[in-house]
């Protein structure tokens, strides 16, 4: 007689229906399907911003599930606690998850796993969050690559298989555990004032991912390359939030891509490299963990950077008031939408970690703050990436002018109109939507003077140059 006990399925980052191989790999069991988000000890670190929009998409997905007759039921506690006694709970005999590649989540994985199989349980996790497994692509000699270049040359012709299509129903049991009421977990507390802001700016969901590509693919991708630096033009698809939390696979954008290319829209091949960006992020995070938390290559331990984020320098970036416009206008873009354009990020990283002397890891933990799309593998290449002490890095002694890239980025000024106030008689409702975001005790006003440089970009740029030449790399 065939095992109808359930199978916990145990959500994270794949809130999706489309091309969901967790999902699928549930109903190949042929069992009831009982779908669980559980607030765990690794989701409980994470910042604010990105948490909160986490919780959002999850309660958009738990509308999807009903729509097909299921339901997210949602736990808080240690995983391996909350499993088992959702076991005990259910008599759910096996458990299938997304697999995981940074360091926190493979920890916690390993444990359940372990713990769980040897109480008898069929616990295992399925590919679903990258197109190429990081321990599949090796170099010639059987090492894994450092730089991306011929990391990308190895991966760009792999057949890559069709995404799955989403099930039309999901089986579920005869009776539900209880769930928690996400609502009672207040994961907007930490966001303050800016929640409601920033929610104005959110695209939630799969069907939103999904309308966004087809948007992107129709209107903008021949463009993607030439325009896709610019940051005052809507020229990007706008999808890495949704990535980031799984409401649309790399496979389904890399399958997009390949189509676009096939039609002849020449913007395609370098949307599916920036598909590819983020793969290479993960093969480094997987095959290099401490990216995540120290310098990622050899001599960059004494480099003499500034690690008090209490600085009025770093209170002055994080605050987007450092007198240099690019990198204010793209700070304020976070603070109000959870988002940055990519040109700007690597001008707001380039000038923290070089013209003013800063340690890429209070950026880090900024950005894991403050991003709707925050992403730990992306987020730590690409803060080493531009401080000059990663994987495929920007030479060091590259030190991005913020002035001279608004002039070539931003030439007629819309990226600094939409989200700088001060000084304008009349600023944009971006601009002033930054003060009904930040905290009041920032004590800003669009009425005040825009601020002086807090360092000069000559002063800035040579103190950079001097350490750089100081040092034996």
């Amino acid at each position: 007689m065939a095992d109808k006990t359930p199978v916990i399925w145990w959500v994270r980052r794949e809130l999706r229906l489309h091309d969901n191989p967790v999902l699928q790999a549930c109903i190949d069991m042929d069992r009831p399907i009982i779908p669980v988000f559980i607030l765990d000890e690794v989701f409980e670190t994470y910042g604010a911003c990105p948490l909160w929009r986490f919780g959002l998409g999850a309660g958009t997905f738990a509308e999807t599930l009903e729509s097909l007759g299921s339901k997210l039921i949602f736990r808080r506690g240690k995983a391996l606690d909350v499993l088992r006694d959702l076991i005990e709970e259910t008599g759910a005999k096996a458990i299938r998850w997304g697999r995981a590649y940074d360091p926190d989540q493979i920890a916690r994985d390993k444990d359940v796993k372990a713990a769980l199989s040897d109480n008898g349980i069929d616990a295992a996790s399925v590919s679903a969050h990258l197109l190429f497994e990081p321990w599949k692509v090796e170099t010639k000699t059987g090492g894994f690559y450092r730089v991306y270049s011929p990391f990308w040359r190895a991966v760009k012709d792999t057949q890559i298989s069709e995404p799955l299509k989403a099930p039309k129903s999901i089986p579920a049991p005869d009776a539900w555990p209880a769930s928690d009421d996400p609502a009672d977990w207040n994961l907007a507390a930490a966001m303050n004032r800016g929640a409601d802001v920033t929610v104005k700016h959110l695209r939630l969901g799969e069907q939103a991912a999904l309308d966004r590509l087809h948007l992107f693919v129709d209107e903008k991708i021949d463009a993607y390359k030439a325009r896709r630096d610019f940051p005052g033009e809507d020229a990007t698809s706008g999808l890495s939030e949704n990535l980031a939390w799984g409401e649309i696979s790399a496979r389904t954008l890399w399958h997009a891509g390949h189509r676009a290319m096939d039609e002849g829209k020449k913007g395609a091949e370098h949307f599916v490299k920036e598909v590819v960006w983020r793969e290479f992020a993960y093969h480094l995070i997987w095959h290099t963990p401490h990216i995540v938390n120290d310098n990622w290559r050899e001599g960059w331990d004494g480099f003499p950077w500034n690690e008090d984020e209490g600085t009025p320098e770093v209170q002055a970036w994080k605050q987007g008031r450092t007198g240099i416009r690019f990198v204010d206008a793209a700070m304020r873009e976070m603070y109000v939408t959870g988002q940055m354009h990519n040109r700007a990020r690597m001008i707001v990283a380039s000038y923290l970690t070089k013209h003013l002397m800063t340690h890429w890891k209070i950026g880090q933990r900024w950005f894991e703050d403050c991003l709707t799309d925050w992403d730990p593998a992306s987020n730590a290449m690409g803060w080493q990436w531009t401080a000059g002490s990663g994987p495929d890095a920007a030479p060091y002694f590259r030190v991005f002018n913020p002035v001279t890239q608004l002039d070539k980025f931003d030439e007629n000024r819309a990226y600094e109109k939409a989200w700088i106030a001060e000084g304008k008689a009349k600023p944009s409702d971006t601009a002033l939507s930054y003060f009904d975001a930040i905290p009041e005790s920032w004590d800003m006003s669009p009425e005040a003077d825009y601020p002086k440089p807090v360092v000069s970009l000559e002063d800035g740029r040579a103190r950079a140059l001097d350490a750089y030449s100081n040092r034996d790399f």
